[in-house]
């Protein structure tokens, strides 16, 4: 796979915050995240943290009462996803915190991934799985990236039989 930037990792997400007060909280105490400095030539309000290889900067946004207003819980819509170590210790601690969640599941190949999913106090979605179980597999080159279900189970047919066939020749 060429890598035609050159990239090297994620560096941070950047959040556009109702309350820049209310965001570090949950940071903080719901996901475990750490101020760090934030350059003072900055002529905007924001903070900066970071855990987990990540870092997240918080902006305040110029008129918050025109944010979006948070929705219900959805899988689908723009989230961001950790990995963590026991997903009952997960479930136990946001119902200790009195926050509202949705689970989920994914099932592939034998192997289930559990997922919770809630909200930051901005509506942004959160994921806390065991997404770590689900190897990741490359696709050859070539393959569709994105596809309906049944179009991907009628590729992933093609490949299949592509496969056998060719392992006997």
């Amino acid at each position: 796979m060429e890598n035609p930037l050159f990239l090297k990792s994620l560096n941070h997400i950047s959040l556009v915050c109702r309350s820049i007060e209310d965001s570090l909280n949950f940071y903080q105490n719901v996901l475990g995240f750490l101020p760090i400095k934030r350059p003072g030539s900055f002529d905007f309000t924001g903070a900066w943290l970071f855990n987990y290889g990540i870092g997240i900067h918080l902006l305040q946004s110029e008129n918050p009462e025109t944010m979006p207003k948070i929705g219900p819980i959805n899988p689908k819509d723009n989230h961001i996803s950790f990995q963590c170590e026991c997903m009952m210790t997960v479930e136990k601690k946001l119902k200790e915190m009195n926050i509202e969640f949705a689970k989920g599941r994914v099932e592939e190949g034998g192997i289930r991934v559990d997922q919770l999913f809630f909200h930051d106090p901005n509506g942004l979605m959160i994921e806390v799985c065991n997404c770590d179980i689900l190897p990741v597999v490359p696709l050859p080159q070539g393959t569709i990236q994105s596809c309906s279900r049944i179009n991907c189970d009628i590729q992933q047919m093609q490949q299949q039989n592509d496969q056998a066939v060719g392992g006997r020749q």
